[in-house]
């Protein structure tokens, strides 16, 4: 479909264009609002800073695509195949986009706050600063995603994995990680404030410097971590005879080598 063709019939009031064939297209700056693009193919295609706002890409093909500083609020991406496809600083508050393909993803200060990406792949995908406050990444795969500096307060995060992601700076303020599997999990300079990790499996991570007052580790497995620096209050002093340190034989010794607990009110 010619991208002239497209824009005609949208400008007629036409906002059905299920399974188009627009690979390669390029869709710069384009206004597509609320249309219907279920299962189109976009493989390729450049929709950088588009307005794209509550459109329907259910199932579609979007691998590679440039969705780059693009409006996609309140849009619907549930299943679409987003391998390698640009999103950073896409804006995406509120999309739906469970179960999608973002393996490889580059989403660089996306804005996804209270989006849905509920059993989404974002395997090895760039989340440099992306903000996901109050969204839900239940049953997400982020094993090897860059997730620094990003925000995840609020955030859902039942059954996601996070196998070798780098959460480093991250946000993560209240997120509730009982019994989640964390071993070897950079978390260095994240903020944990009020966190549950009580049962979570932190063997061998990197918490150095991070902050975690008031967090909860009844439980926790912090065998080999590294919590040079990490900073804790005094309400968080009693997990110490409750969480497993394993090989670390006392509290000053290296791992906890210039850290702080600090009093609170």
């Amino acid at each position: 479909m010619k991208v002239c063709h497209l824009l005609r019939s949208y400008e007629a009031g036409n906002k059905h264009f299920i399974s188009a064939d627009l690979q390669k297209a390029d869709l710069t700056r384009v206004t597509l609002i609320a249309v219907n693009l279920t299962e189109a193919n976009l493989i390729g295609a450049t929709l950088r800073q588009s307005f794209l706002t509550k459109t329907t890409l259910d199932r579609a093909k979007l691998n590679w695509v440039d969705l780059s500083y693009a409006k996609l609020s309140d849009s619907h991406l549930v299943r679409a195949d987003l391998t390698k496809a640009n999103l950073s600083g896409a804006f995406m508050v509120k999309a739906t986009l469970r179960e999608a393909k973002l393996s490889g993803a580059r989403l660089l200060g996306a804005n996804l706050r209270g989006a849905d990406l509920s059993g989404a792949n974002l395997r090895g995908a760039n989340l440099v600063g992306i903000n996901l406050r109050g969204a839900n990444l239940a049953g997400a795969d982020l094993s090897w995603a860059n997730l620094h500096n990003a925000r995840l307060s609020g955030a859902n995060l039942d059954n996601a994995e996070f196998t070798n992601a780098n959460l480093s700076g991250a946000y993560l303020n209240g997120v509730n990680w009982e019994g989640v599997e964390l071993s070897g999990v950079n978390l260095r300079e994240a903020r944990l404030n009020g966190a549950n990790l009580q049962g979570a499996d932190l063997s061998a991570a990197n918490l150095s410097d991070a902050i975690l007052k008031g967090v909860k580790l009844l439980g926790a497995n912090l065998k080999g971590a590294n919590l040079n620096g990490a900073l804790f209050d005094y309400s968080s002093d009693r997990f110490r005879e409750r969480a497993d340190f394993g090989s670390i034989d006392r509290w000053e010794d290296r791992p906890f080598e210039s850290g702080k607990f600090l009093e609170t009110a």
